[in-house]
């Protein structure tokens, strides 16, 4: 799969024409792999609740495609605006929120 499209700044990529926030590059290869891999998977959890019409479900699925996707820096502060510190912190609680000990 080619990479996307980012700004100048790296700070977001290009879609289909809409920017996004990008991924903060400093997560390691490790982790950023697994937090994309429990976002995959809640995003087809949502899928599921919505074909179940579970709403308990998609509310559950939804806030950990909004755990995973803020622990990715796609979300809440902006991580070019975090200290090295603050990013590290913001991806390890995103984790254990998600209830991954192996990340």
């Amino acid at each position: 799969m080619a990479e996307p499209e980012h700004t100048p700044d790296g700070h977001f990529v290009i879609i289909k024409g809409r920017r996004w926030r990008a991924t903060d590059p400093e997560i390691p290869p490790e982790p950023a792999a697994r937090l994309r891999s429990l976002l995959m998977a809640a995003r087809r959890d949502v899928g599921a609740a919505l074909r179940a019409q579970d709403a308990d479900a998609e509310r559950d699925a939804r806030a950990r495609v909004h755990l995973a996707k803020t622990a990715l820096g796609e979300r809440g502060t902006p991580w070019w605006e975090q200290t090295a510190d603050q990013r590290r912190q913001r991806w390890q609680d995103g984790l254990d929120a998600l209830g991954d000990r192996d990340g």
